[in-house]
């Protein structure tokens, strides 16, 4: 097996700039073609660094937690890219997991901080967890991010632009020509639900538009609970002729429920869903989206978290370089 000294032999340099070149040193001072001759020779020997001598010489495990709440909802997909991708570049491995084994306050998340297997964390809340959690949470040993959630006195959380996306779909119903349109969005304790049902009210009083608060559910994101909303909004007097989404699951929900009850997607009703997955171009109809940067948002996540664990301060950061986009389909139509 290669050593630090094999590679500093074959570059022609000392073992120290291998060592602070290879380990990504924030205070290295190398020349380009230095770097490049180090880091070609580490590959040419197939180095491969002993993260055990350096986890023991840096109290560092080389490890950043993501906790999301159902590591099979495929919106969480490109958000796990974002998240690896900044872990690589830092020479970090990402252990993923799921917020029913990892509650803030359970045993795992305890074991995982206070026994220092990781170095930081990215969580995005389940809605049932208590500002005790939280605040539990956040004492701990490892810096910690909040995805889509910020808490009060916990600075540092990194959310989506959720009232600019509601928005650009409602934008996209009114300019169909649907003046009645309804909203399905998350529990009342969601904080993107909230910020959704926001942005779906400020486009509607943009337009000049009436709200009929009976058009308003807030059932959750899973897909029962879009299809337990969308029976309650269709089958009331008043049916809306358009209904916004708040989540990609809850729409496919939405649009099984429609099947059942013999309602025609866009004819009886159109559909805008926000998030776009691979799921969302294999239902029937393919669903209008509005995809939001869910790589970038784990890119920026991990970012914060890697500052954190060097001493700097982190603010809470919206993801609003990177626009929401509207996917168009076939489960919206003109009225």
């Amino acid at each position: 097996m290669a050593t630090l000294s094999d590679v500093a032999a074959l570059a022609g340099v000392s073992v120290s700039a291998v060592s602070r070149v290879l380990s990504n040193a924030p205070a290295t001072r190398v020349s380009d073609d230095t770097r490049e001759r180090i880091h070609a020779a580490a590959k040419t020997l197939d180095y491969r660094p002993n993260f055990a001598g350096r986890a023991l010489k840096t109290s560092r495990s080389q490890v950043i937690a993501l906790v999301v709440p159902d590591l099979t909802n495929a919106i969480f997909t490109e958000l796990m890219r974002g998240v690896e991708d900044a872990a690589i570049a830092r020479d970090y491995m990402v252990l993923l997991g799921r917020a029913e084994d990892m509650q803030p306050g359970g045993a795992m998340i305890e074991r995982l901080i206070g026994e220092g297997r990781v170095d930081g964390m990215l969580v995005q809340l389940a809605e049932d967890v208590t500002s005790a959690d939280v605040d539990r949470l956040m004492a701990g040993r490892a810096p910690v991010v909040l995805i889509n959630s910020v808490e009060a006195g916990h600075p540092g959380s990194v959310v989506l632009d959720d009232e600019r996306a509601a928005r650009l779909g409602v934008e996209h119903l009114l300019a169909l020509g649907h003046r009645r349109i309804g909203l399905i969005t998350g529990v009342p304790e969601s904080f993107s639900g909230q910020r959704r049902a926001d942005g779906f009210r400020q486009a509607m009083a943009a337009a000049s538009v009436d709200i009929d608060e009976a058009l308003i559910t807030r059932l959750g994101y899973e897909p029962r609970a879009g299809r337990e909303a969308f029976r309650t909004l269709m089958t009331a007097d008043g049916a809306p002729t358009a209904i916004l989404v708040a989540n990609v699951n809850a729409a496919i929900g939405a649009l099984a429920e429609a099947r059942s009850l013999g309602i025609s997607v866009p004819d009886d009703v159109s559909v805008v869903a926000l998030h776009d997955a691979w799921t969302a171009e294999n239902t029937w109809p393919p669903l209008t989206t509005v995809r939001l940067p869910l790589y970038e948002l784990g890119r920026r996540a991990a970012e914060a978290v890697f500052a954190r664990m060097s001493g700097g301060a982190v603010s809470d950061v919206t993801v609003a370089d990177a626009a929401p986009e509207l996917i168009e389909r076939e489960s919206t139509a003109s009225l």
